[in-house]
């Protein structure tokens, strides 16, 4: 936006330089200055127009990236919850699957040793 506004007023310089040189009249001296600052108050304008359109722009941009921002923890705080519930799940198959192991350990036990006795009372 400097850029523009600097090249503006700098090819408004050049060529009231030039319109000067080659006139010689003092009315169009006097006309060339109210070109020349008719057209640097539309540069002005143009300028401000720019510099309140860049600042809605940024506006926008910020607000989309809250906006964004917003979703992104949404979206973590979900991906939580689903891993906290399927940690919780597999915690409590691996529960009930020790809890089965055991019971099945237990009964061969208890089948193995039954099995012992009636080994035993019956070899006597």
């Amino acid at each position: 936006m400097k850029k523009l506004l600097l090249s503006t007023v700098l090819l408004l310089c050049l060529s009231l330089t030039f319109t000067s040189c080659r006139d010689t009249k003092e009315e169009n001296a006097a006309d060339a200055m109210e070109n020349a600052a008719d057209a640097m108050e539309e540069t002005a304008d143009d300028a401000m127009d720019a510099a309140e359109e860049a600042a809605k722009d940024a506006e926008e941009a910020a607000d989309n990236a809250m906006d964004a921002a917003g979703e992104a923890i949404d979206e973590a705080g979900e991906a939580i919850d689903n891993a906290a519930d399927a940690t919780g799940e597999a915690i409590d198959d691996a529960a009930n699957a020790t809890e089965k192991a055991a019971k099945d350990a237990a009964d061969a036990t208890k089948k193995a040793a039954n099995d012992a006795a009636n080994a035993v009372k019956g070899g006597n």
